[in-house]
């Protein structure tokens, strides 16, 4: 199964679909505009009208396409070539339904959900379009092509056509009526005096009763779309299944970096620096005083404070304490660090490395802006498993105003977090206290 890699919108991760938004409080369906009183005086008539005429030249294209690529099969199925071109139609399905879905935004402002995977950006072209031939969804909308040929645009043409004739000629009544006489049903208008009185009469009965069949008609084609297109349960199912396993990929490449980097800076440029430092005490002892002996000895300090330095960035990217004595040993050697007061108060078992490493950042990184910032004179941290999420907060006495995005460090904690399936918020108003709390599933996957 391949992975998918949904929109992420929010500052504590949560993921939000890519449709597109309409005003706050707005109809969000052709039917609840229906239903509103407002119906007549805003655009849904005329998405509806917009929606039938550009279902037109889409129904029309699609049943052109897919009966002449069967035809051309047919004549070519004597050397093979037409039975592999059979296999084309699921792919010219997804098309159908990708433009249907998009067309859809008019009568549905929060559109229609793909239905398909997202695929990684690794795959082949090849690839790509074998799996999308195999999409069950592929095949749907294939199906939906054949009836939006076959049935829907001839449908809306008719309506929709029939609709704006009338309404056009309606109001261009005057202007015809008084250079020729102008029929319309049982009236025959032959001034333009008696053209204005037609439009004036029954133009606005006209455009209520258009407006709204038009509507229904829309509203019902939007929804058939929306049946044929959208996504089923077991695709919904399949999606999260696969998001679970695209954060743990994540997760997993996460970590598996550290460890290389970390491997190299304990294994590689430590041991030189090591190196180095003992060749500069070896040289120190050796040289007589003057000044040679003082730059070697100045040398040999800067070699340790640097050694020193890539021994604490060692640490900070991964500290030994927290690989084996655990969360709370960790946090408490942090606090202990603090220049002012800190309380640790946590009830956790040993959790999954990567879930105790993601604590124990926000922690650290929330205590070390505390230290900065918040000109605090004490700090709680707590931490407690509550049904199966760990949860962990962060309280000091300073004087609040803090956000994440806001240069404080916490930004990339909470993509940390997004790949365990975990939030981190903030509640910090001027004055004080900021009350930091993160959660985080105990089980990776969950």
């Amino acid at each position: 199964m391949l992975p998918a890699f949904p929109r992420r919108s929010g500052r504590s991760g949560r993921f939000a679909p890519s449709a597109p938004q309409s005003r706050p409080g707005g109809p969000r369906t052709a039917w609840a505009a229906l239903a509103s009183p407002r119906y007549l005086i805003s655009s849904w008539p005329w998405r509806s009208y917009a929606y039938l005429f550009t279902s037109v030249p889409v129904g029309a294209t699609a049943i052109g396409v897919l009966v002449g690529l069967a035809a051309l099969s047919a004549l070519l199925s004597p050397i093979l070539i037409g039975i592999l071109m059979l296999t084309a139609f699921p792919l010219i399905g997804a098309a159908i339904g990708w433009m249907e879905r998009w067309r859809a935004g008019l009568m549905l402002v929060d559109g229609i959900s793909s239905p398909h995977a997202q695929l990684p950006i690794a795959l082949s072209l090849k690839q790509r379009l074998s799996f999308r031939r195999r999409e069950q969804a592929s095949m749907r909308a294939l199906g939906y092509g054949f009836v939006l040929g076959v049935l829907i645009w001839p449908l809306s043409a008719l309506f929709a056509g029939i609709s704006a004739t009338i309404l056009l000629t309606t109001l261009a009544a005057p202007i015809i009526a008084a250079d020729d006489e102008l029929g319309m049903g049982p009236w025959t208008l032959d001034t333009a005096g008696e053209g204005l009185l037609f439009l004036v009469l029954f133009g606005p009965v006209f455009y209520v009763f258009s407006s709204y069949l038009l509507g229904v008609i829309a509203g019902a084609e939007a929804s058939l779309a929306k049946a044929m297109l959208g996504p089923r349960q077991e695709e919904l199912q399949r999606n999260l299944a696969e998001l679970r396993r695209s954060r743990l990929d994540l997760v997993d490449a996460f970590e598996t970096e550290r460890a290389r980097i970390e491997r190299h800076l304990h294994d590689g440029v430590q041991q030189r620096l090591v190196g180095l430092t003992m060749t500069l005490g070896l040289a120190e002892l050796d040289l007589p005083d003057g000044e040679g002996r003082r730059l070697v000895v100045k040398a040999h300090s800067e070699a340790e404070a640097a050694l020193a330095d890539l021994r604490a960035a060692v640490r900070g990217i991964h500290p030994r304490v927290l690989v084996d004595h655990g969360l709370e040993a960790a946090v408490r050697e942090v606090a202990d660090r603090m220049p002012l007061p800190v309380t640790v108060q946590l009830s956790t078992t040993r959790l999954p490395p990567p879930i105790e490493a993601a604590a124990y950042f926000v922690v650290s990184e929330a205590l070390a802006n505390v230290a900065k910032h918040a000109q605090a004179t004490k700090c709680e941290v707590s931490g407690w498993v509550d049904r199966e999420r760990l949860v962990i907060t962060i309280q000091d006495d300073g004087i609040g105003g803090a956000r994440l995005g806001a240069g404080t460090g916490l930004t990339g904690l909470v993509t940390r977090l997004d790949a365990l399936g975990g939030t981190l918020d903030v509640d910090s108003p001027p004055g004080g206290p900021t009350r930091l709390r993160m959660e985080c599933p105990c089980r990776l996957g969950d």
